[in-house]
């Protein structure tokens, strides 16, 4: 395990993230207690030391396990959480969720009591509600941090323009800025290629990846001789359509080319696209915290990212698209002739 610094701050985190959404069985299909500390203690023996979880991550099991299992050695590891999405216990509350303060302080306050701790490492606005001002969001997370109960913070899941907004007016106002997104990113969804990414390297944010493995499209469960039945359904991600099998599919072919397994590729297809990604991935059982570690041993080619990426059909679309496609009508014909070290394609 080698380790990043966490975007533009002085934060030491591992190369690969363990997401905890698995942590507890209340949902109905997650690990056990037992299980769970069996793959957390082999992640950390592996060097890991960033842990992803949040408050609402199998009804607060997770962040309650991880509690239990940092007790003792609580320095030694980096703890995501987040907050944001509504309290189920009160359902016909209208502040039990969202960005606002008031959810943020009483979801924060719950956190630490659940993880042992009197301090959170890292802590992220879940999703964007589309309701609370910005600067209430950035200036109340500052607040935090000025309290020492949060180190860092980081975004989730909200539109580019809010991030930059955001991080914009804490630069003017000299508050602490957002240092990591999260979104998802795989062979089959690359929408954060548009406009995401790009923001990310410019303004200097670790891009904390989940679902790199297309909630298990790219294990192999669902393409190998005698396929698995997996959590892919109607849905959240949707069942495996013909376009994205057939990216599996070719993902198994490398992976027998290499001697590794479909996950390892596909992690590493994730992992090369930037040095700011750092994958989260989640497991179930200790055999596939074991396969997913051995990623880190071998990187996949320029050819196979070239041969995965020309089977998805991207477009990157307004203004983007347009703008790249008619780079004549700014440069004339001297595009080529330039040496852009900015590089903002």
């Amino acid at each position: 395990m080698k380790y990043k610094l966490l975007g533009k701050s002085g934060l030491r985190v591992s190369e690969l993230s363990l997401g905890t959404m698995t942590f507890g069985e209340d949902w109905g299909w997650g690990s056990s207690k037992e299980v769970a500390k069996q793959v957390f203690q082999k992640y950390t023996d592996a060097g890991g030391n960033f842990i992803d979880t949040a408050c609402n991550y199998t009804d607060g099991t997770s962040e309650k396990f991880i509690g239990e299992f940092i007790e003792g050695d609580r320095d030694r590891y980096v703890v995501a959480t987040k907050y944001t999405l509504h309290d189920h216990r009160w359902k016909n509350d209208p502040n039990a969720g969202g960005n606002q303060r008031k959810n943020l302080l009483r979801t924060v306050k719950e956190s630490l009591d659940r993880l042992r701790t009197d301090y959170i490492d890292f802590l992220y606005l879940h999703m964007w509600d589309y309701t609370t001002p910005i600067h209430e969001v950035i200036r109340s997370l500052d607040d935090l941090i000025s309290s020492t109960r949060v180190n860092y913070i980081g975004v989730s899941d909200t539109p580019a323009w809010v991030v930059s907004r955001a991080n914009t007016i804490a630069e003017i106002r000299g508050w602490n800025p957002f240092v990591a997104f999260q979104f998802p990113y795989n062979l089959s969804f690359r929408d954060p290629e548009r406009e995401i990414i790009p923001m990310c390297k410019k303004l200097d944010l670790a891009m904390t990846v989940w679902a790199p493995l297309g909630a298990g499209l790219y294990t192999g469960k669902y393409t190998r001789e005698n396929p698995t039945p997996g959590r892919l359904k109607e849905g959240k991600w949707g069942a495996p359509s013909e376009d994205r099998l057939k990216i599996a599919k070719e993902v198994d072919k490398i992976a027998d080319e290499i001697g590794c397994s479909s996950a390892n590729v596909a992690l590493n297809w994730v992992r090369k696209q930037d040095p700011l990604i750092i994958p989260i991935f989640g497991v179930t059982s200790l055999e596939q915290l074991e396969d997913n570690l051995r990623c880190l041993e071998f990187e996949v080619t320029d050819e196979h990212c070239q041969q995965l990426a020309e089977l998805v059909d991207f477009r990157f679309g307004f203004p983007k698209g347009f703008l790249i496609s008619n780079k004549g009508l700014y440069h004339g014909e001297t595009y080529d002739l330039l040496e852009n070290h900015r590089n903002y394609e």
